[in-house]
């Protein structure tokens, strides 16, 4: 992987699913994006990732998710590489590509991108139980519980095959 290049889906799946970096250009279609009213209640709205996101330049690696060339989504991880530590932050797809298996797609490019950092052996995700809820998606992609509990999240990882 090229910094500042598309990381591009290698799943051979009919569409081409990327995870880009966010311009001035691109950000007001980023901020678009929203999921279901529903799911409000499970991920804050993009605008308030990516402000996180500046206030914590060390560890936040964030990006768009295209398919093809429409955006569709957001992720962010928080990458602490001196504790070789990383969490899935964020994570959204907007609700009219659901269901389509952006999602998944997305998810293994995030996974494959933190299988390259320094000491990476897990990736870990905070998942807020519920009808509609993350956490069975997150199950599905060979996340499992830790038995944590955070601010009334479970938490859930997922061991990275090196090699």
């Amino acid at each position: 992987m090229v910094p500042g290049e598309p990381v591009r889906s290698t799943s051979g799946a009919a569409t081409d699913v990327t995870l880009r970096e966010i311009t001035r250009k691109t950000l007001p279609d980023i901020l678009r994006l929203k999921v279901t009213p529903e799911q409000a209640r499970f991920v804050p709205p993009n605008e308030v990732s990516i402000a996180e996101a500046h206030f914590s330049p060390n560890v936040a690696w964030f990006r768009a998710i295209y398919s093809g060339e429409t955006p569709v989504g957001f992720v962010m991880v928080e990458a602490n590489e001196a504790e070789a530590y990383y969490f899935l932050w964020r994570f959204m797809i907007d609700a009219r590509y659901q269901g389509r298996g952006i999602g998944r797609q997305a998810i293994e490019l995030v996974i494959e991108h933190v299988r390259m950092r320094p000491g990476a052996t897990e990736i870990v995700t905070n998942c807020v139980p519920g009808d509609g809820g993350p956490c069975p998606f997150y199950e599905k992609l060979g996340f499992v519980y830790t038995g944590a509990e955070e601010e009334g999240e479970l938490v859930m990882r997922r061991e990275l095959q090196i090699g």
